[in-house]
């Protein structure tokens, strides 16, 4: 690869990351909170490649902790 074809790849890449970046503030920009508590929990579920999106209405793992310790000072 001569100078100026590296120069022109390093260019194009340049090119590349500036219009990534872009596009990520983008995307971020237009998250809305719901969208973002979904990428989190498909990213902290035990196995996000099984992940099954909940019912937003009607799941909350707050509610489920709570039922639990309640489970437990019952039997406690």
């Amino acid at each position: 690869m001569t100078e100026a074809q590296q120069q022109q790849w390093m260019s194009q890449w340049r090119r590349a990351a500036q219009e990534l970046a872009r596009v990520k503030r983008e995307e971020l920009a237009a998250m809305t909170p719901e969208d973002a508590l979904a990428i989190t929990e498909r990213v902290l579920a035990p196995n996000p490649h099984a992940y099954i999106q909940p019912d937003r209405r009607t799941f909350s793992g707050l509610v489920i902790q709570q039922q639990l310790f309640q489970r437990a000072r019952e039997r406690g």
